[in-house]
């Protein structure tokens, strides 16, 4: 660990010349007054003045400056070091343990450090596990795209099907792809282009289109709203979110029922959105996990979407300074409820 000597230096060098400072100065004060020692004192004197007490006066200000100095100096050399080990890439480095019980605002900042190394950490590793995802996501295709271009060349199988099949998986890889970009853009919080979109309107056509495609499997969307609900927002990422979340719930629903979508004005001029489904719900420990991405509550699912739909809900959302919640229903199923501000948030008053 580094040692604080030039820090340690030049504080002790003023702590020091203050405290001398003053101690000549009043001596000066006591001598141009005309106070002195009485008669006969056997203490030294040079001018009048008592060498010994002064002498002590002094030795005592460069200890207790020398003291105060390594006080000061030390924390931040632990600082310094922490950083260091960060730098090279030990993020798992603490240093407000090194503080010793200090409570002071050098602690504070040793605080601030630890979570900021904290939050480093967790983002490189969801950085590595979001690429060992893709990575596992991208080679299931490419895999069946292989194998059936081994079939064509064998002969094996009917050149027609195997086609249809390579067809089948590029389009999957270019939307997985277009939806990876998407969640990209979202997460480096790139700028997003606002404009007056009526929300309900995108609502609508959302459900009526599911409800559509759901009723070919015995389901159905069914939806309430307010007549209007007009917000600067990027309309293309808006939709988005509410159509992953839509058609995620009709996908999980049961048999027979119907996906309700239930929005209404909610304090502050929000827009409050809860999609409720009837489907066999989620485990209590995943209603936060599911909004991950490339997370899925059945690993089977993985030839049916990209495991990104609720991750980029939940980033297309926070952009806009929404939120969503995933709750267990009361009667089943799934309850995800979204919240959307009418325009972007109002900045902080200084």
């Amino acid at each position: 660990m580094p040692r604080p000597t030039r820090l340690f230096r030049k504080l002790l060098l003023v702590l020091s010349s203050c405290m001398i400072s003053s101690i000549a100065l009043t001596a000066l004060y006591l001598w141009l007054i005309g106070v002195t020692p009485p008669p006969g004192d056997p203490v030294f004197k040079v001018g009048g003045m008592p060498v010994v007490p002064i002498f002590i006066a002094v030795l005592a200000s460069l200890v207790f400056g020398a003291f105060l100095a390594w006080y000061l100096s030390r924390p931040l050399a632990h600082l310094r070091w922490g950083l260091q080990r960060m730098a090279e890439g030990q993020l798992g480095t603490r240093v407000e343990p090194l503080m010793n019980g200090r409570r002071d605002e050098i602690t504070d900042l040793a605080h601030d450090i630890d979570g900021m190394a904290a939050q480093l950490q967790a983002m490189i590793a969801a950085r590595d596990r979001l690429l060992h995802d893709i990575s596992h996501e991208l080679r299931s295709p490419l895999s069946r795209i292989q194998a059936a271009i081994g079939l064509l060349r064998q002969g094996s199988a009917p050149a027609e099907g195997m086609v249809d099949r390579v067809e089948r998986e590029t389009e999957r890889l270019d939307a997985l792809i277009d939806e990876m970009l998407t969640l990209h853009r979202l997460t480096a919080a790139a700028p997003i282009a606002r404009s007056a979109v009526d929300v309900v309107e995108i609502l609508h056509d959302i459900a009526a289109d599911a409800d559509f495609e759901a009723r070919a499997r015995n389901r159905a969307v069914r939806i309430e709203t307010p007549e209007r609900f007009v917000a600067q927002v990027d309309g293309d990422l808006v939709y988005r979110a509410f159509e992953n979340v839509i058609r995620n719930a009709v996908k999980h629903t049961a048999e027979g029922s119907a996906v309700d979508v239930r929005a209404r004005l909610a304090e502050g001029g929000q827009l409050e959105v809860v999609v409720s489904d009837r489907g066999p719900g989620v485990p209590p420990q995943m209603l936060e996990a599911i909004f991950e991405p490339f997370v899925r509550i059945d690993p089977r699912d993985t030839g049916r979407g990209s495991g990104l739909g609720l991750a980029i809900a939940r980033s297309a959302l926070q952009a806009h300074g929404g939120t969503i919640q995933a709750l267990l229903g009361d009667e089943g199923g799934l309850q995800v409820r979204m919240r959307l501000q009418p325009g972007p948030p109002a900045a902080p008053v200084p």
